[in-house]
C-alpha cells in the first residue's frame, strides 16, 4: 500500500520505515539480468578477474595466470614500476636501513632515487610537514569528529582553501600539492585523533612539536606516543607496513575511484577527498579492523589458542553465521587477485614474529597463523569452496599496529598515509595520459509507464 504523506506535518518515522520498504521493493533487480546482458558485477570477470579499465605503468598486481583459458595459481607479486616489492623490501634489510621514502619516490618520479636524491625529498617531507597557521586548531581541534577517516576526508578538502593554486593545474602544481599531502597525513592523522580524544573518550590531548629530522614512520611513532620513544626496529616495522601500503594498482576501489574524480577533471584535494573516502569502507581499507574484531571475539570464546581442533571448531561456526558478527566470513583470508599468496603478508608476518618473539602478543600472532592454515579446508568442508585461498595484509597488518602500540581506530587513517602515495601518482597519469572522462555504462531494465495525475 502506497505510503499516504500529509504536507503541513513533517515526515514521521514510520513514513520513513513505509517509504524505504516500498524502495527495497522497486530496487529489486533479477540476478540473472547480470548474466543476460553480460554485466560484470564489481567490474569482475566471472573467472575473479578485473575487468581492464585503463594501463598503467606504476604497480602491478600480480596473483595468478590463465593457461588455456583456465585461472592457475602463482605466488603472488607486487611490482612497483617494475621493481618486485620483496626486492625493495630486503634490501632495506641488507642496508639496516628505511624504505618508505624510497617508495615515494620511485611511484612519483618513476626510478629509484640515489642518494642525494633520497635525502631530499626525506628532508623536504620533513620540512613540508607544518600546516598553515590555525589550521590545526580551526578545522580539526574545534571541530572533531568521531571518525577520524571522516576528518581526514573533511580536513583534506578544507586544504584547498590555503592553497594558492587554481583548478587548472600544472603538473608542477599537482607535484606541489602530492608532496605536501604525503607529508601532511600524519600530521593530519594525529590531530583528528588528539581531538577526538579529548571531545568523545573525556581524555587529554597531546600535541607534540614536530621534529623534521624524522622520516615518515619515526615521525607517526613520536607523535602518537606521549613519551616520543620509540626503538629502530620498531619504526623499520612501521615503515615496511607503510611501504607495503604505498600501492595497488589502478583497479583497487579508493584508487580508481581517484582515477574516476580526476578524469572528470577536478582539483587534486578533491580527487584525493573521494580516494579517502572510498578507503574508509570496511570492505576496503576498513578491513583490518574486521580483522581485529574477529581475533579479540576468538580469543574469548576459543579457551586453548594452540588448539587446533578447538580453533577450527570455532572458526566452523563463524563460517556457518553462527559466530562472530554473522556474516560467515572469516576476514583477512581471500583476495580477489592474489590465490596462493600475498606477498604484503607473507613479508609483514615475516618481520611482525621476529619482533614479537618472546613478548605476549606473539600468542596472537600465533593464533592469527593457525586461524591462516585452517581456513582454507574449513572453507572447502562447510562450503564446498575449493578455490585457492591465501591470507591478506588485513590479516597481519592490526596486529602489527596494535603491537606497535597504535590505537585501533587509527588503522585505516594510517593506511590512508601510506596509500597518498599511490593515489599522487595514479592522478597525475591519469591526467597526462587519457585525458577522457570514466564513463561506464548501466543498462536500463525499466519498462515504460502511463503517468498517473495526483
Amino acid at each position: 500500500m502506497t505510503s499516504q504523506l500529509i504536507y503541513n506535518e513533517s515526515i514521521e518515522k514510520s513514513d520513513i520505515i513505509n517509504l524505504c520498504s516500498e524502495f527495497k521493493q522497486y530496487a529489486q533487480i533479477n540476478p540473472s539480468y547480470y548474466e543476460r546482458f553480460d554485466v560484470k558485477r564489481g567490474l569482475r570477470n566471472a573467472d575473479g578477474s578485473g575487468v581492464i579499465a585503463g594501463i598503467t605503468q606504476i604497480c602491478n598486481v600480480h596473483g595468478y595466470i590463465i593457461d588455456e583459458g583456465e585461472r592457475q595459481p602463482i605466488e603472488g607479486q607486487l611490482i612497483y614500476r617494475g621493481y618486485n616489492i620483496h626486492d625493495l623490501i630486503e634490501n632495506a634489510e641488507r642496508e639496516d636501513s628505511f624504505v618508505f621514502e624510497e617508495v615515494v619516490y620511485l611511484l612519483l618520479f618513476g626510478r629509484l632515487p640515489n642518494a642525494a636524491n633520497l635525502q631530499c625529498l626525506t628532508a623536504s617531507l620533513g620540512q613540508r610537514r607544518e600546516l598553515s597557521p590555525g589550521f590545526l586548531v580551526d578545522s580539526i581541534i574545534q571541530v572533531p569528529s568521531n571518525n577520524i577517516m571522516n576528518k581526514l576526508a573533511q580536513s583534506i578538502l578544507s586544504l584547498y582553501s590555503y592553497s594558492d593554486v587554481t583548478d587548472q593545474t600544472t603538473l608542477e602544481d599537482e607535484m606541489h600539492i602530492a608532496l605536501d599531502l604525503i607529508a601532511k597525513m600524519l600530521i593530519l592523522m594525529d590531530g583528528a585523533y588528539q581531538a577526538k580524544h579529548h571531545k568523545f573518550d573525556n581524555a587529554s590531548m597531546v600535541m607534540h612539536p614536530l621534529r623534521p629530522e624524522e622520516n615518515t614512520a619515526q615521525s607517526i611513532l613520536s607523535l602518537i606516543r606521549v613519551d616520543r620513544q620509540y626503538t629502530k626496529e620498531e619504526a623499520q616495522l612501521l615503515d615496511t607496513l607503510l611501504a607495503l601500503h604505498a600501492d595497488h594498482g589502478g583497479g583497487n576501489n579508493s584508487t580508481f575511484a581517484c582515477r574516476v574524480a580526476t578524469s572528470s577533471g577536478t582539483d587534486p584535494f578533491a580527487a584525493y577527498t573521494s580516494a579517502i573516502n572510498l578507503l574508509k569502507g570496511p570492505r576496503h581499507g576498513g578491513a583490518n579492523m574486521k580483522v581485529m574484531k574477529m581475533l579479540d571475539d576468538i580469543k574469548v570464546h576459543v579457551k586453548h589458542w594452540d588448539d587446533e581442533g578447538e580453533v577450527a571448531d570455532y572458526l566452523t561456526k563463524i563460517l556457518k553465521k553462527e559466530a562472530n558478527d554473522g556474516s560467515g566470513l572469516i576476514y583477512g583470508m581471500g583476495h580477489v587477485v592474489y590465490t596462493l599468496s600475498d606477498p604484503r603478508a607473507v613479508i609483514l608476518k615475516r618481520k611482525a614474529m621476529v619482533l614479537a618473539a618472546g613478548k605476549e602478543i606473539e600468542q596472537e600472532f600465533l593464533l592469527l597463523d593457525l586461524v591462516e592454515q585452517l581456513t582454507p579446508e574449513l572453507m572447502y568442508s562447510v562450503r564446498g569452496i575449493d578455490k585457492t585461498v591465501c591470507a591478506n595484509v588485513d590479516m597481519y597488518s592490526g596486529l602489527v599496529y596494535r603491537m606497535l602500540g597504535i590505537p585501533d581506530e587509527l588503522f585505516t587513517p594510517l593506511f590512508a598515509t601510506a596509500r597518498m602515495v599511490g593515489w599522487a601518482a595514479h592522478r597525475m597519469e591519469e591526467m597526462l595520459t587519457r585525458k577522457r572522462i570514466i564513463s561506464p555504462a548501466y543498462k536500463a531494465i525499466t519498462k515504460p509507464k502511463e503517468y498517473v495525475p495526483l
